[in-house]
């Protein structure tokens, strides 16, 4: 595992775009702080940049660096919540400027994948994290699943769990306010 984190990292800080496993289901990824690389993945997608993506994180100790304020509710959510959660702040900072919603918000995951945690960790940066697949179609439950439109398109195809068999399924979505509003998007 430790090599493959090293090519995706290598690619990764080229400004490429690796596709790989995550701990809900296969991902198209990226540095979440560099802006053409994130545009190459809206156009894998084929989607406009108007609707944002999420990035993973190896620890909440890291959020205070890409969230201007972080809600207290959050710190008590993430906590105790025992499935993948992607939470929506309000005001980041320090990434890449096409990844934020229209509000100035970005979805940020806290990663326990161990393969996904080394990933965040050796890049030093967070990556971004979005279904391997064309907008409006079906995601990916696992490797196998992924369209050649999809792989023929990316810089790395991460080889770690390829063979996984595991059907994933998308994080949880919550959306927190400034003054600790929380509102449900995915269950």
């Amino acid at each position: 595992m430790d090599e493959e984190i090293k090519t995706a990292v290598d690619f990764l800080k080229k400004g490429g775009v690796i596709l790989y496993p995550t701990d809900t289901i296969w991902g198209l990824g990226c540095d979440a702080t560099n802006e053409e690389a994130v545009r190459k993945i809206y156009a894998i997608k084929q989607r406009t940049d108007e609707k944002s993506m999420l990035v993973i994180l190896d620890s909440p100790d890291k959020l205070p660096e890409y969230v201007e304020q972080v809600p207290d509710i959050a710190w008590n959510i993430i906590e105790v919540t025992d499935k993948p959660l992607t939470i929506i702040y309000p005001g980041a900072q320090q990434l890449a400027k096409n990844l934020l919603a229209e509000d100035g918000s970005i979805g940020i995951r806290i990663t326990h994948d161990e393969f996904c945690r080394k990933l965040v960790r050796s890049l030093k940066r967070p990556v971004v994290s979005t279904s391997a697949n064309i907008s409006g179609k079906p995601w990916p439950a696992d490797f196998s699943k992924i369209g050649p439109e999809i792989v023929s398109q990316v810089d790395y195809v991460v080889k770690h769990r390829q063979d996984d068999k595991k059907q994933g399924k998308p994080s949880g979505i919550i959306k927190l306010g400034v003054n600790g509003e929380v509102k449900v998007i995915r269950e």
